[in-house]
């Protein structure tokens, strides 16, 4: 009885041992992904990274940074940054093409304007300024294969005039393409109305990113469950024929303390006696002094393990198109994760 009680014993430990191996195995084999706290994929190790494939690849290169485009890229399109409006609504710092002409592929040039109030200017429905810069935008246009509209500032008056503007330029461009950027959105906006601008245009870069900005609670510039969530609103909205997903290369710090302010009078003297100041200089007879603090600065940025994650994320979810916010702010081990195919 009690030999057979052994070997029974035996043979459940033998069990469960082959149950632990298999159920390790599976969870090292190959280049699968485990997930995080949101459910969504992260790699392994720097050897298990997956390679994304998309159809299109695109990448903002910015004018003077023209040397962070290497030939061997896995860059379909480039977006070269980047002309700007003048206070009279004139384009101004036009890029050279010349200064591309050993990329291959596709090369669209990029109009950003940075003024609400310029914006509602140039937009202004049958004005003399919408006309000359309408005229402005397609003659820059004329020595690439595209445009591309960032205009980040758009007052929600002006969300109408925005539409029937990308309507002007789609029929001026003739067989050029047009293109256009609006912010990260989980949900219906009225200004940068995704639907719309997408009727308009032929692509559409979603900017997924500055989840948190500078003025922000320190948090991911791009996480993937916020990303997830765009990149879900977008597809729903705007279509994967037309959608790029926009990905950041760059991060961004946070500190805990900012000394950089203005001080009343009881604010300066509370300074120094916190900081035991007692001695007080004089610049042509202004008082100063310096003291020094102790700062924590938060970082949070993009490596390999990040983009490679959020790149996977968007292919399983169907995204053919994505686009690089920008050449020369990212590590170069990104080039090695992503691939195109003519899917």
């Amino acid at each position: 009885m009690r030999l057979a009680l052994k070997l029974l014993l035996l043979l459940l430990l033998v069990f469960t041992a082959l149950c632990l191996s298999c159920a390790t195995n599976k969870r090292t084999a190959g280049a699968e992904l485990p997930e995080n706290s949101d459910g969504l994929p992260l790699p392994l190790n720097a050897g298990a990274l997956p390679e994304s494939r998309f159809k299109e690849s695109w990448a903002y290169v910015v004018a003077g940074h023209e040397n962070a485009l290497k030939s061997n890229y896995p860059i379909s399109d480039v977006v070269y940054f980047g002309a700007d409006v003048d206070r009279y609504g004139h384009v101004v710092d036009i890029p050279s093409r010349k200064k591309l002409s050993k990329f291959s592929g596709r090369v669209h040039v990029s109009i950003t304007c940075g003024s609400a109030g310029l914006t509602h200017f140039i937009l202004e429905p049958e004005s003399k300024a919408r006309k000359i810069f309408v005229s402005e935008l397609l003659d820059m246009a004329s020595q690439y294969d595209g445009l591309n509209i960032d205009m980040e500032s758009l007052p929600l008056k002006d969300a109408g005039n925005f539409i029937s503007f990308l309507g002007e330029l789609r029929k001026g461009l003739g067989k050029k393409m047009l293109s256009v950027c609006v912010p990260a959105r989980t949900s219906e906006n009225q200004t940068y109305n995704y639907v719309r601008v997408s009727e308009a245009c032929d692509r559409v870069f979603v900017m997924a990113y500055d989840e948190h900005w500078s003025t922000s609670a320190p948090g991911p510039v791009a996480s993937l469950s916020w990303c997830k969530k765009v990149a879900s609103y977008a597809l729903e909205t705007i279509g994967a024929d037309k959608l790029i997903m926009g990905i950041p290369f760059y991060g961004r710090g946070w500190g805990d303390k900012s000394t950089s302010r203005g001080l009343i009078h009881s604010t300066t003297e509370r300074i120094r006696r916190e900081n035991g100041i007692t001695q007080i200089e004089r610049e042509n007879g202004i008082p100063k002094f310096k003291y020094e603090v102790l700062v924590t600065v938060t970082v949070y940025f993009e490596d390999d393990y990040s983009l490679a994650a959020r790149m996977k994320m968007y292919e399983d979810m169907g995204i053919k198109y994505v686009g690089f916010w920008r050449l020369g702010q990212e590590s170069t081990g990104v080039w090695s994760l992503v691939s195109l195919t003519k899917r």
